[in-house]
């Protein structure tokens, strides 16, 4: 539920030059807010306002909820840009219509773009001491042993749901379908969210770096950014593991040249695809993806970009309602994939999966899907993460090949939290 409403809510965003301080070690150890890639992006603390919405019409229920709370901001933005002036961070469940979806606006945000750095403040905190640098090294106290657990599944029995998958697949009932697994993990010490995302940033640059209500990870997956009438996506889907040598070379060209990776892809490229046409006048896909190559693995990926007609009033959080789940995270066709996850699955995904970004007042804003990432669960004293892992399965794949697969997306994660 909203936080009570008040009849007017100042808000400042001030220039501080072109620092070049991390962002990612601005951040606070409780409350955490990032979306952050290549050094640049927002990040926040404190909470002004949050929203936690469930229902069929969630994502409507957020979107008028922030359109009502900009109306009543006064706002002074000598910036103008993306991410300046009022902001909320948003993570979306994967369901939105069964699970919860949290938006917070921060009390402060300090944004980065093309250089330029600014903070924004929101009601009474003095910005003159807003921002407070914390250390790397404060942020890289061990945690010590880690302990893995199985999530929901333990690997024997999730490869046997990725042969049911195939064999409904072959069936005829759907053409693909995207399978998970969680994997929990428990450390001798509370886990820091700035040590994760500090490592993450570091081994994943070119990824969105994420952190929204204890949901954090680096995504390599951008669901859909509005900038004007702009519209841009990455589409990711079909995967190969990094090797040594002339090894990584093999397996580049395998992905390169996989009928069934392409497969894959080409139905996530579909899905986001139909999905825009009616809100743009124009829309490019290209027609072969390119390989994108990450540290522990390899995507095809597909670089979208549209523009919404000018007759047209939809606004981020309804596009992007639109738009997810794609089929890169989901399957096709959409409702048959939806109901094979619940039924073979055997766990909640919660937001994992689910759109994660933020948007401001202008209608500008940028949503990944939350991938490669874990849930800070607070069990445990504060130790305890829900790491998740999924993959693509259509005609044709090898339930062992898949695991692999996961499991080579969950080191993603660990790599960050292990010393």
């Amino acid at each position: 539920m909203a936080a009570e409403a008040t009849d007017a809510t100042s808000v400042t965003t001030t220039a501080l030059g072109p620092r070049r301080t991390p962002l990612l070690t601005l951040l606070p150890a409780e409350g955490a807010l990032a979306w952050v890639r290549r050094g640049e992006g927002l990040v926040g603390w404190g909470e002004a306002d949050r929203l936690e919405v469930t229902g069929p019409h969630a994502l409507a229920e957020a979107a008028a909820w922030w359109a009502d709370r900009c109306a009543r901001t006064d706002a002074h933005d000598p910036l103008g840009v993306p991410g300046s002036g009022p902001v909320v961070f948003a993570s979306i469940a994967f369901d939105p219509t069964a699970g919860t979806s949290v938006f917070v606006v921060p009390e402060v945000v300090v944004g980065r773009r093309d250089g330029q750095t600014w903070v924004t403040v929101t009601g009474e905190a003095d910005d003159d001491h807003a921002v407070v640098e914390t250390s790397p090294q404060e942020a890289a106290t061990s945690i010590g042993r880690l302990a893995y657990a199985d999530g929901a599944l333990d690997p024997v029995t999730w490869c046997g749901a990725v042969t049911a998958a195939v064999r409904r697949i072959d069936a005829g009932e759907l053409d693909k379908v995207v399978l998970a697994r969680d994997l929990l993990v428990t450390a001798d010490r509370p886990l820091d969210p700035r040590r994760l995302l500090l490592r993450l940033a570091q081994r994943f640059p070119d990824t969105w770096t994420f952190a929204v209500e204890g949901l954090l990870g680096a995504t390599p997956e951008l669901l859909l950014r509005r900038t004007g009438r702009h519209l841009d996506a990455r589409v990711l889907a079909g995967t190969a593991p990094r090797g040594a040598g002339a090894d990584d070379d093999r397996l580049a060209a395998g992905l390169a040249e996989s009928v069934k990776d392409h497969a894959e892809h080409a139905y996530a490229v579909t899905s986001l695809a139909d999905a825009l046409r009616p809100f743009v006048e124009e829309l490019h896909v290209p027609e072969h993806p390119a390989v994108l190559t990450l540290p522990n693995v390899r995507h095809l990926a597909s670089d979208v970009h549209g523009r919404q007609r000018d007759d047209d009033d939809t606004g981020l959080l309804e596009l992007v309602g639109a738009v997810h789940p794609t089929a890169a995270v989901c399957g096709s066709p959409t409702a048959a994939a939806a109901r094979l996850i619940t039924e073979l699955e055997g766990m909640d995904r919660g937001r994992y999966a689910g759109p994660v970004g933020w948007l401001d007042t202008r209608g500008d804003g940028e949503f990944g899907l939350a991938l490669r990432c874990a849930e800070l669960t607070g069990a445990e004293g504060g130790r305890q993460a829900r790491l998740f892992a999924g993959c693509g399965i259509v005609s044709g794949s090898d339930p062992i090949a898949e695991l692999a697969e996961t499991q080579a997306k969950l080191a993603a994660f660990q790599t960050a939290l292990e010393d």
